[in-house]
């Protein structure tokens, strides 16, 4: 995937710009999300100190889209962690991701930002980040991949969605896995939707079992741990998008 830097929004704090219709404002992201396999999320990295070179790496060896995702930081120390993805995906032409929170969104001027299912409803976020970034949700039933893809209709809708978790991470603590079936599920419900939107697998993948999850229909894959634990970021993530290529081994 190749994003022009022109498609991201400027200034690692600043506010998004004024009102854009969705579908211009998103239209590169939508294209980049269209075209990503591969979705990182990863935490500061505060015990080792290597965020900047970390999302190099990752982005190096192929990652489509970072997102931060640390609950233990300030907003302020966010924002900064922020600017530095930013520079960094824009340097290698991706694209990176706010989770949970607009207002760090809309300040950070992110292209894309996540929800989960108890967090802002979708029409509040898509006011809240004012039609500057694509906006992607969590599901983990079969009810909620059906209310994501009647989602997507329109201008306005959803852009993306996670299915998940296949299997149990500690990421998720608490969070019943829901088995490659519900991949299945999603892939075999996407092309009835018309215009179906990207969506991917999330939840305990890695080098040992992403072939289980691509025979089961995903063609897209959120990882944490298969790269931020791996000794060698940018292999890893090499590895990995193999795999999605069914050339791993």
């Amino acid at each position: 995937m190749n994003v022009s830097a022109s498609s991201l929004p400027a200034g690692p704090h600043a506010p998004a710009s004024a009102a854009l219709p969705a579908e211009v404002a998103n239209a590169g992201h939508i294209d980049a999300l269209k075209a990503a396999r591969l979705y990182l999320c990863t935490d500061a990295r505060t015990a080792r100190g290597d965020f900047a070179d970390f999302v190099d790496a990752a982005f190096a060896g192929g990652v489509d889209i970072i997102q931060l995702r640390d609950k233990t930081i300030e907003a302020a120390e966010e924002l900064d962690l922020l600017a530095v993805l930013k520079e960094t995906a824009v340097r290698h032409g991706r694209l990176w991701a706010v989770n949970d929170r607009a207002d760090i969104a809309v300040l950070s001027g992110a292209p894309v930002f996540h929800i989960g299912q108890k967090d802002l409803p979708l029409p509040a976020a898509r006011t809240l980040v004012n039609g500057n970034a694509a906006i992607g949700l969590s599901s983990h039933t079969t009810e909620q991949v059906d209310a994501a893809l009647a989602a997507t209709v329109g201008p306005s809708g959803l852009d993306y969605f996670c299915v998940g978790p296949v299997w149990a991470t500690p990421t998720k603590p608490g969070r019943a896995a829901v088995g490659p079936e519900l991949v299945t599920y999603a892939a075999e419900a996407s092309p009835q939707a018309g215009d179906p939107v990207p969506w991917f697998a999330i939840g305990g993948i890695d080098h040992g079992n992403v072939r289980d999850v691509v025979e089961a229909g995903a063609g897209r894959i959120v990882v944490v741990r298969a790269i931020t634990e791996a000794p060698d970021p940018a292999a890893a993530a090499a590895s990995l998008l193999d795999a999605l290529d069914g050339t791993g081994s």
